[in-house]
């Protein structure tokens, strides 16, 4: 993560720093983002963050401090009211229509309560999103397997949402989320409704996309889990964004 070719202390600041990398290009930036709703409260107050391509990064803060607004801004369900949002080399808020469709099935999206089909197996809810997306009977078979896999449920592949546990449920998701390849995948508290079992298994499946090379975004309050995981990590408190200082 990079803030221009600024490199910051590490504590408290409202931007984020690390030495910048030549081999690899910034995917998400953020500049001077302010979000504020109709009845005047503000979501978020000039966030300036950058994240590099292949980059995993953990985004921390208590429940209304902004985490859930802050990726919505990043996949174009929330637009900024002020500032900059480049995804992908392309900035959000000028997309509509086609445009943002497209950016979007570049960009997998997990989400706390999984938002499963129902009535639809755990195959037919990953076959349905490929399906929207454009691919073909033939891609999609192709496809399909391998997220299975990666998240350990082939073998519930004809489970309907209701005969899996949470945390299959949270893998299907999750399956759902990157059958198409994308380079971008944002979970939005992908554990908040598991146990520590499960919790650990999804930040697992998680860890094992950033090693292929994808870019993973994770917004949690689950501290245990982000001393486990070793990544680094940004706070969202009353709006603004923070780097905490390490403890040495």
């Amino acid at each position: 993560m990079t803030q221009g070719s600024t490199r910051l202390p590490l504590k408290e600041t409202n931007s984020v720093s690390s030495p910048p990398n030549a081999t690899r290009q910034a995917i998400v930036r953020l500049q001077h983002v302010h979000k504020a709703y109709g009845n005047g409260f503000k979501a978020l107050t000039d966030i300036n963050l950058e994240i590099q391509s292949g980059d995993f990064l953990f985004v921390t803060g208590p429940s209304g401090s902004g985490k859930s607004t802050f990726l919505k801004l990043l996949y174009g369900e929330e637009r900024a009211t002020a500032g900059e949002v480049m995804v992908d080399g392309l900035n959000v808020g000028d997309l509509r229509g086609d445009r943002l469709a497209a950016l979007r099935r570049r960009i997998g999206v997990v989400f706390q309560d999984y938002k499963l089909i129902p009535r639809r197996t755990v195959a037919e809810n990953v076959t349905f999103v490929l399906w929207a997306q454009g691919y073909g009977r033939q891609e999609i078979q192709r496809r399909l397997t391998p997220a299975l896999k990666m998240v350990g449920l082939q073998h519930k592949a004809d489970s309907f949402p209701d005969e899996l546990s949470g945390g299959e449920q949270q893998r299907a998701s999750i399956a759902r989320a990157i059958a198409g390849t994308p380079p971008i995948v944002l979970a939005d508290e992908p554990t908040g409704n598991l146990d520590a079992d499960n919790s650990w298994q999804v930040i697992k499946i998680l860890k094992k996309l950033h090693a292929i090379g994808i870019t993973i975004i994770v917004t949690t309050h689950d501290e245990s889990l982000i001393r486990l995981s070793n990544h680094p990590v940004v706070q969202i408190r009353n709006g603004h964004l923070y780097c905490p200082q390490p403890k040495l």
